[in-house]
């Protein structure tokens, strides 16, 4: 080997401190011809696969290491934060093991502020490691600052021990510091004395000297600063870079051993990470006597005899092909092992999903009860999800109800603690993210920093190179203002960065050993996690399951219990029929709200356009609905064929039985497979590998491949010109195609939720309802629903609530308990055992019985508010005025009782007696609409007894063209919008020209929405923006943000006036203005112009604005007529 090898490097996986991206750094050490590099990130191992795969692809040796915390005492001690900086390489594969139980130890066992190590637990997994002496935080380094020269020899001494003669070395660093120049001074001395060898490094943590502006303001972010603070941590100067070997020789020239010693260590480190090992774990159930491939087969015998398909030749024939491929792939454990904990939930009444993902074309699944779907009836295919033809991992991801984390404590139990973890997955610096938390670091006002981001399209992948491109506004901010300059280029340099480890909301790792051994772990939030993410650790061979939380299995589930409770029977809801013509209705007629998968505006549109009436069309509607199909004109294709205004279309009559359930269309995956199949002679494992090829556009594989499908059909008798159509076709489709297994298991939730809705619907909307306690828009959005099915939902009763929303009657839904703000499940569950005694009669019969410890001031209070008193004979007004009265004689009692005190109520036998006779109640009226209004919306997150909107009802249904909920959707509103909301919030901003604006939040009955109101229009209408103002605002919707033009106060009159733009002549219009003018006002003026079929209404200028009164109205009609002139209040 030649040259000089950086061995301590912070990749971007040292969090917020590293800013040199692992693909770079390789680059740049094969651009100077290093022939290795080192990784060394802060504590933890989180980029180690993906950087040795590029190294090696880049034909750069990689080294892996970890830059590990030892504290001077005892690892499990948390009475110190002193900690040094050790780095520590792989030699080899004993060296990565140990290394990898290192850095899983220092987080499981010795994280205090930090992940620690101490040098007990590194003697015993230090064989196999190379140790450095880091930067000016080691060890021996602060003993050499703190003037403790001989602590600094007697550590050295240490790790000479615990590494081994010649496996310890004395790091020499230079970054101009005066603190290096000491130490750097000793640490010759140490190694001269010791006959410790020298090695020299580079603290890199970015990797151009131009970076270091990038650091700098990541380090910031780290630590919640700005860098504007000069009291945050920061580095001294911009030495900390990746430098040439040339660079580095300079730094030490009369030293040539540490320079040469970088080449030695790296010809030492030569770790081999294995990516074709499996580390599958044995299913615990099998022996001699019955191993697993006999227990798995007897598993699947009994799932024909209970599916009724034991004498169906095709379903055993099937089935003898699957279990062979499993078998010989080796996967017949990670089936059993599927099956148990599946099998578990269902015996412990946790409900799980009918299946997802191509795991449903398994008819090895559908008979171990993995999934719910028959393959065999619905043409789904096993080589979709497990290819014989290409070795892969497995991927059986499975839904659960509310009690996933159950599951995992199974599996945890079942296989032991130590092989089971959840995984590991990053957040990182998406486009807008990346705008916003740079823009806070560089301490940029937030209402600036708020404007340039939205100015970012929100779609998935976007870029700011490609933002910067297609938007003229946020170039002209970047061309025009240096400080926005300034703020994208960073959050460039920035973006796509990871920001921090959380953990993965479905995955879970399965080890066949100690994960510890194979893979490094951490704790986060309580839960040990993997530090590698979830594609990192299918390459070590780890068996990575998907355990995702459904919330509409909960509902389903809730929905049935419900059933149970009130009508004394129990819905077999997997096995109802799929053949109601009931359930259809409702899916034809759109409304559906609270149907799995199906309740955007999208859904509720396609359901009217393709009217389902079978289940088919149902899976059809799930594959249909998404960007490509859409996009491509296929929905169109395929509506205007299931209604016969469109004649299906063969190429070949040979495609007719492969694709006339989609009416000629390709609109399924395994109808590509098929095609390559039965036409081109493909197997289907090969065929899966085409699919795969055209779904990624690889035109090098679709060149050669469609030759042999051209010569393949030729053989099957298909013309060359044809042949070569066909395969067109499947390369156009294979782009939109949907996973037909996926839609197929979905379908069947679909449908089952729509079966509750409409069979119970009660029961169906207050387990939904339950299921969104918390999002008020979507409570907001459920009640609604309930009305227009008429179900009324009712005020939380102090009586008769529970936890979460119960139906009382067919008709009527009880609020839950848990909705309301500040009451939690203690103080819920002390409220229904002291109803055990019976109703409560009043306050202070309420405050009397229950747990006063549990049920606080507060609770009850907000229980006052949000109207759960309400069947009480005081009204809440009464209740609001004497209640600290109340409360303290409640409490007052609860605590003599407790303490043993005889007192006076000890004689008294009635104690409510004594409550009614001190509380006198004062005669007072409720308290206005208003207030109550705004006390549900407070406490209850939604207006229920009505809305502050409701007194302009017939005037906004009139006036409005959209609604809060409408320009929430995907699609930008075009043309002038007209809505009527309640101002909730205002926020006020000053622009740079010192001109006055807002930002407001609006809401109406269907949710809320931003507004941005800039200064013209502020300053014309700015006594309308205050909160608790209902307005009608007429704007326009642009990519991310809705602007006001007019900003109209709703309980001011509005005037119309209805002309007709071809007939009505100058001559009335300027009749019409003259009474105008004579009447001028606040009322505002619309003019309703007809323009043949349609209407549109213009709001005039404001000094054509008028007074609301009759004489004005008596003119207009002289002039136009009773019908065309009209105040609205």
């Amino acid at each position: 080997m030649k040259g000089f090898v950086h061995l301590h490097n912070h990749t971007e996986y040292s969090l917020l401190d590293g800013a040199a991206r692992i693909e770079a750094l390789i680059r740049k050490a094969k651009e100077y011809d290093m022939p290795a590099v080192a990784i060394t990130d802060h504590g933890v191992l989180y980029g180690m696969v993906d950087f040795y795969k590029k190294a090696v692809a880049e034909g750069v040796r990689p080294i892996i290491g970890c830059e590990v915390y030892l504290t001077p005492g005892s690892m499990r001690t948390r009475d110190s934060r002193d900690r040094y900086h050790l780095i520590l390489l792989a030699g080899d594969n004993e060296g990565y093991h140990n290394l990898v139980k290192l850095v899983s130890k220092s987080w499981l066992e010795g994280f205090y502020y930090k992940p620690r190590i101490d040098k007990e637990v590194l003697a015993e997994h230090s064989k196999g490691l190379i140790g450095l002496s880091a930067c000016i935080q080691g060890e021996i380094p602060s003993y050499i600052l703190a003037g403790k020269y001989q602590e600094a020899v007697k550590a050295a001494e240490e790790y000479r021990q615990i590494f081994g003669k010649d496996n310890f070395f004395l790091e020499l660093q230079d970054h101009n510091l005066r603190e290096e120049k000491m130490v750097n001074n000793q640490l010759i001395r140490l190694a001269n004395e010791l006959d410790l060898p020298l090695v020299l490094t580079n603290d890199v943590h970015y990797l151009e000297q131009s970076d270091e502006r990038l650091h700098d303001v990541l380090l910031a972010l780290q630590t919640g600063k700005t860098v504007n603070d000069e009291e945050r941590m920061k580095f001294p100067n911009d030495s900390f870079y990746f430098k040439s070997a040339g660079e580095m020789k300079e730094l030490f020239p009369s030293i040539p051993a540490a320079y040469n010693n970088t080449l030695k260590i790296a010809d030492r480190c030569q770790v081999k990470l294995d990516f074709n090992q499996l580390y599958l774990p044995a299913f615990p159930g099998t022996s001699e006597e019955k191993p697993n491939n006999m227990l798995l087969r007897e598993k699947c015998l009994a799932g024909l005899e209970k599916k009724g398909l034991a004498n169906d030749k095709t379903a055993r024939e099937r089935l003898e092909y699957e279990l062979q491929v499993i078998e010989e792939m080796g996967y017949v454990d990670y089936f059993l092992i599927v099956w148990d904990f599946v099998n578990y939930a269902e015996k412990n009444g946790i409900r799980v999903g009918p299946g997802r993902g191509s795991a449903a074309g398994s008819l090895v699944s559908y008979l171990l009860g993995i999934t719910k779907i028959n393959p065999l009836e619905y043409g789904l295919l096993f080589e979709r999800f497990l290819n014989p033809e290409r070795v892969s991992m497995p991927d059986i991801d499975i839904d659960f109800d509310e009690n996933r984390d159950q599951i995992i404590e199974y599996v945890k139990e079942r296989y032991g603690k130590e092989r089971v973890a959840q995984i590991g997955t990053f957040g990182t610096m998406a486009a807008r993210a990346a705008i916003r938390d740079i823009g806070r670091a560089l301490d940029i006002p937030l209402r600036k920093v708020d404007r340039i981001a939205k100015q970012v399209p929100g779609q998935p992948g976007i870029t700011l190179a490609r933002a910067l491109e297609s938007n003229d506004r946020l170039r002209t901010y970047y061309e025009e203002d240096e400080e926005v300059r300034e703020l994208i280029d960073l959050a460039s340099a920035a973006e796509g960065l990871p920001r921090h480890i959380s953990t993965h909301a479905a995955g879970v790792v399965i080890g066949a050993d100690d994960l510890s051994n194979i893979v490094p772990l951490q704790l986060q939030d309580e839960s040990i996690i993997t530090q590698l993410a979830m594609n990192d650790l299918e390459s070590l061979g780890l068996l990575k399951m998907d355990f995702l939380g459904l919330r509409n299995l909960t509902i389903i589930n809730k929905t049935l219990a419900l059933i149970k409770e009130r009508h004394k029977i129990e819905v077999d809801i997997d096995n109802i029929s799929l053949d109601d013509q009931e359930v259809y209705g409702l899916l034809q007629s759109g409304k559906t709200l609270g149907v799995f998968q199906m309740e955007s505006y999208l859904f509720q549109e396609l359901n009217q356009r393709l009217k389902p009436d079978r289940f088919t069309d149902i899976v059809a509607i799930l594959a249909l609905g998404r960007p490509g199909p859409l996009g491509s004109g296929l929905v169109d294709q395929y509506v205007d064929s299931r209604h016969g205004i469109r004649e299906p279309e063969y190429l070949h009559p040979s495609l007719e039985p492969i694709l006339k359930e989609t009416f000629g269309l390709i609109l399924y995956q395994e109808q590509v497979m098929e095609i390559a199949s039965k036409l081109g002679g493909y197997s289907l494992g090969e065929a899966d590998l085409l699919r795969r090829g055209m779904g990624k556009k690889d035109k090098e594989l679709i060149a050669s491949e469609r030759e042999r499908f051209v010569k393949g059909a030729g053989e099957r008798g298909i013309e060359e010109k044809t042949a070569h159509h066909i395969f067109d076709q499947m390369e156009y489709f294979a782009g939109y195609g949907f996973n037909k297994s996926h839609s197929a298991a979905y379908a069947l939730l679909a449908y089952q939720t729509a079966y509750l809705k409409v069979k119970y619907p009660a029961e169906f909307m207050a387990a939904l309802l339950s299921s969104v306690m918390g999002n008020q828009n979507k409570v907001g959005q459920y009640i609604r629903e309930c009305k227009e099915m008429g179900i009324e939902v009712l005020p939380p009763d102090i009586n008769k609530s529970s936890y979460a929303f119960v139906p009382e009657d067919d008709d009527r839904i009880l609020f839950g308990l848990e909705a309301i703000k500040n009451v939690g499940k203690a103080a819920i569950e002390a409220i229904i055992e002291g109803r055990e005694e019976g109703p409560y009669t009043s306050l202070a019969d309420f405050l009397k019985r229950v747990d006063l410890r549990r049920v606080n001031i507060q609770v009850t209070e907000s229980l006052i508010k949000a109207g759960a008193f309400s069947a009480f004979k005081e009204n809440r007004a009464q209740m609001l005025v004497k209640f600290d009265e109340i409360y303290k004689n409640a409490s007052s009692f609860r605590q003599q009782h407790a303490s043993g005190q005889t007192s006076f109520f000890d004689l008294v036998e009635d104690q409510e007696s004594f409550f009614a006779e001190t509380v006198k109640y004062p005669e007072i009226g409720e308290i206005p609409v208003d207030e109550i209004l705004a006390q549900e919306r407070e406490y209850l997150g939604i207006y229920l007894s009505g809305h502050p909107l409701d007194n302009y009802k017939k005037k906004i249904q009139y006036f409005s063209n959209c609604d809060c909920a409408s320009l929430q959707g995907e699609e930008v509103f075009r043309g002038e919008l007209i809505f009527a909301a309640m101002v909730l919030e205002r926020k006020n901003h000053l622009t740079k020209n010192n001109n006055m604006m807002a930002f407001l939040t609006l809401e109406d009955w269907s949710g809320k929405v931003d507004l941005v109101v800039f200064p013209d229009v502020y300053s014309k209408f700015e006594e309308n923006l205050s909160p608790g103002t209902r307005v009608m605002i007429l704007g326009y919707q642009d990519e991310d943000s809705i602007i006001a033009n007019s900003i109209l106060a709703l309980d001011t009159p509005f005037l119309e006036i209805k002309v007709n733009a071809n007939k009505t002549r100058n001559t009335i219009i300027n009749e019409i203005k003259k009474v105008l003018i004579k009447y001028p006002g606040n009322c505002p003026l619309f003019f309703n112009i007809n323009e043949g079929k349609q209407r549109k209404l213009v709001l005039s200028e404001s000094r054509y604005w008028v007074v609301y009164n009759e004489s004005l109205v008596r003119e207009l009609e002289n002039i136009i007529g009773k019908e065309n002139c009209s105040f609205y209040k």
